[in-house]
């Protein structure tokens, strides 16, 4: 499916009809994200004032830097850590913060070696899928930066429509990332990009499993996955502020946008692939007679 869409999107991609159907499902997806990030956040960040801190300030680093930095979502486990259950050494008064002081140090590194490009797309998507906590929406930040702002593989009506894409189809990480690489480096680029996001996951869900089953309840081990979960769910928020930049384009667009949030507010159960649907049906009505 990834190789079709992908295929279809190179080949018709200039077309009027298929500006048409990404400029109405563009719009949808904002509404889409928008509303799933506010129930993310009314769910997971509550009333805490130190989750609201670390949520807001991811909100307005991701809108900021347009992108995702992964060493702010650690600082923010260590931080409720520290401060719901700190450690006996830390209320003994010995701090060591070599650790923290590394992540950005090698994430710089990395970004920066000259690898080709399937092995650059490899290690960057192996990356997010290793330092992207919370929900599948996450990972929107952090591609966006790696993808458009720092590699420029895509431009931003390109990633969006990628977005879009996954949006309608099953399983829409995968879609997302596996769109992204064929666009970059087709079928193998697709292939590498889906395997390096997902290698991370059950490597770490297979060896640590066991050991979470015994201390996951611990006080300290609660506070940092609350942590980094307000910091995944603020720069989600983020997200919705950068994209929305690129797909709120006019009147229309906004009036798509807003109607999307509705319809989720008040049909709690309605399929996100029938908005899409719908939106693309209003675009290729609309778009034409915008654009003419």
């Amino acid at each position: 499916m990834v190789v079709a869409l992908g295929w279809a999107y190179v080949r018709f991609g200039g077309l009027t009809w298929m500006q048409s159907v990404f400029y109405g499902v563009g719009a949808a997806v904002i509404g889409i994200i928008a509303i799933s990030a506010y129930k993310l956040t009314n769910k997971s960040v509550g009333k805490d004032k130190l989750l609201w801190v670390i949520y807001l300030v991811l909100a307005a680093v991701t809108v900021v830097t347009e992108s995702e930095i992964a060493w702010l979502f650690l600082a923010a486990g260590i931080v409720v850590w520290f401060w719901r259950a700190p450690p006996k050494w830390l209320r003994q008064g010995g701090l060591n913060a070599l650790a923290a002081t590394q992540v950005p140090t090698v994430s710089g590194v990395v970004s920066t070696v000259d690898w080709p490009l399937l092995t650059q797309i490899g290690v960057f998507f192996a990356k997010a899928g290793a330092f992207v906590f919370g929900s599948g929406l996450a990972i929107a930040p952090f591609l966006y930066g790696g993808v458009v702002t720092e590699h420029h593989w895509l431009n931003d009506k390109q990633f969006v429509d990628a977005v879009a894409v996954a949006m309608i189809t099953p399983g829409p990480v995968v879609m997302t990332v596996g769109f992204i690489g064929y666009l970059v480096a087709g079928l193998r680029g697709a292939c590498v990009a889906a395997l390096g996001t997902f290698l991370p996951c059950y490597l770490f869900t297979v060896i640590p499993a066991p050991y979470f089953k015994k201390y996951g309840k611990r006080p300290a081990i609660i506070a940092f996955v609350d942590g980094v979960t307000a910091a995944a769910i603020g720069a989600i928020t983020g997200a919705v502020i950068v994209l929305a930049r690129r797909s709120i384009i006019d009147v229309p667009t906004v009036l798509l946008a807003l109607v999307t949030v509705a319809l989720l507010w008040k049909f709690k159960k309605l399929p996100e692939p029938v908005i899409v649907i719908g939106a693309a049906l209003v675009g290729l009505a609309a778009y034409p007679l915008l654009h003419s």
